[in-house]
Order: C-alpha cells, then structure tokens, then sequence
C-alpha cells in the first residue's frame, strides 16, 4: 500500500494515479467513506492529463484507525502533510461532504500558496448544527441519532443511509443495489472510534473564519434536494462568506451526486478547473 507517516506517526494510505507532471488534482472523501468513492473521478481526470490522488481519512479505508486525534483540525493537517511530502503545487482541492470541511479547514490553517482552486461539493461548511448565531443548520438531535445509530448496528445504518444519501426514496429514483453495497463496504472497512469521532467533526466544526480566508477560485456545487447536508444551511451559506465563489445547483438532485450525477458532474468539474 502506498502511504505516508504524519507527524503523530499515523500511516494514511493515498492513491496517485495519472501522469506524474500533470497538475494535481486532491479528492476528500465523505463520511463514513473512502478514496474509492472517488474512483470515476480520478480515472476521469487522470485521462485528462491530471495528476490525481486521494487519501483515506485517518481511521477511515486503509488508512490506521487511531483512538485520539480524530477531529476537523487533523483533518486538515494531515491533507497538508500529505501536499508537502509528495512536494504538490498548484493543486485543485475537491471535497465532498465531510470533505468538503476537510478542505476548507486545509486552506483557513495553511492558507492557498501551493492551492490554485477549491472546488466543495455538497459540502458541510459553514456549520451543520443548529445554534443560536445558526438557527439555519440541523439540530444535535439529528446528529445523536446519527451517533446512536452507527454505534449501535453500524452495518444496519450504512445500509438504510444509502436510500437518503442517494435520493433513492424520491419518486423515479433508479435504485443501484452496486452503489448500495459499495458505500457499505467503504463505510465498513473503517474503525467505529474514528467514524463517531468524525461525526462530531463533521457537525460542530464551524467553518465561518476558514471560509473568509478563502482568496482563490472556488466552485460551490450543491443538490437542491441533498437530504444529508441541506442546500440553505450550507452551499448557499457559503457563497456569501466567500469572495467570488461560483455557486452551481443541481436541481432534484441528491447528496452523492458525484455518482448519481457523475457524466455532468465531472464535465462541470473540468470546466471549473479549465476556466
């Protein structure tokens, strides 16, 4: 397995796919997921010439299932040790979901000097619990259930959750029992710890002063009836804390639209990241 060793000596498996001088384009992987939920993409753009590479979060995939130290702040310094070590620059940032707040941490702790843009797809940012200051975002009721269910029967939970995260409970929907079992398998392959600890980061973590920061081209994609991360607490949030950001709504469409969506999606993305 290929891998590097963060300072706090966790290994987190990564994969670099595609030509070695092309530009490097990084994908940040959903909760409970893993770099493989990126495969399409990076296969995509690899055979545009892009250097591609995604990482297993740490206690996520292949990557060590560590007790402590699984948190937002991380999160982010481990992106970053994973941008020095392999020495990138001017790479494009592409996070989904939890990702998307991995990313956007990255650039609020270590700023945009080896970053030509981010794109943040159905995103968390700029804060999913509901509080006074965020009477917009989900209240920690949501996010307790979320908790109770994945340490309770983890695999029972994995499975339900595809239907919303998908969209497969809207009328029409083409249901793939392959996109079902693969999101369980990537959810599984995780350690329990990290996977509750990450729930919390992926809920409380505030992104307000990550996001002002923000001083390069940004994509904001969103699905208008994402049932995981909703449009009005996040993506629409995010377009106005951050200068110049291009928002782009997917009208019907549903939270793991990088697979329900992946022909436009990726085509959107290349546009993007041309433009």
């Amino acid at each position: 397995m290929t891998t590097i060793t963060t300072k706090d000596g966790t290994r987190i498996f990564y994969k670099d796919w595609g030509p070695r001088d092309g530009q490097p384009v990084i994908f940040s992987h959903g909760w409970p997921l893993s770099a493989d939920a990126w495969d399409a993409q990076m296969v995509f753009f690899a055979n545009q010439g892009f250097r591609t590479i995604a990482h297993d979060r740490r206690s996520h995939g292949r990557s060590d299932q560590v007790w402590e130290n699984n948190n937002m702040d991380q999160y982010a310094d481990d992106l970053g040790e994973l941008i020095e070590q392999l020495d990138l620059r001017d790479v494009i940032l592409v996070g989904h979901s939890t990702g998307g707040g991995e990313v956007t941490r990255y650039v609020g702790r270590h700023g945009t000097a080896r970053v030509a843009k981010v794109a943040l797809i159905g995103a968390v940012p700029p804060l999913m619990l509901k509080t006074e200051a965020n009477p917009g975002g989900l209240p920690i009721d949501v996010f307790d259930g979320i908790r109770k269910g994945t340490f309770d029967n983890r695999s029972q939970f994995f499975k339900d959750l595809t239907i919303p995260f998908y969209g497969y409970n809207r009328e029409g929907a083409a249901i793939s029992a392959g996109v079902r079992e693969e999101f369980w398998r990537q959810g599984m392959m995780g350690g329990l710890k990290g996977q509750l600890d990450s729930i919390r980061a992926f809920s409380e973590s505030d992104f307000h002063e990550d996001l002002a920061k923000f001083d390069i081209p940004t994509l904001v994609l969103h699905g208008d009836d994402d049932q995981i991360v909703p449009i009005d607490a996040s993506a629409r949030s995010t377009v106005r804390i951050v200068r110049h950001a291009v928002l782009k709504v997917y009208e019907g469409a549903d939270h793991g639209l990088t697979q329900t969506h992946q022909d436009r999606f990726n085509a959107d993305l290349l546009d993007f990241i041309n433009g």
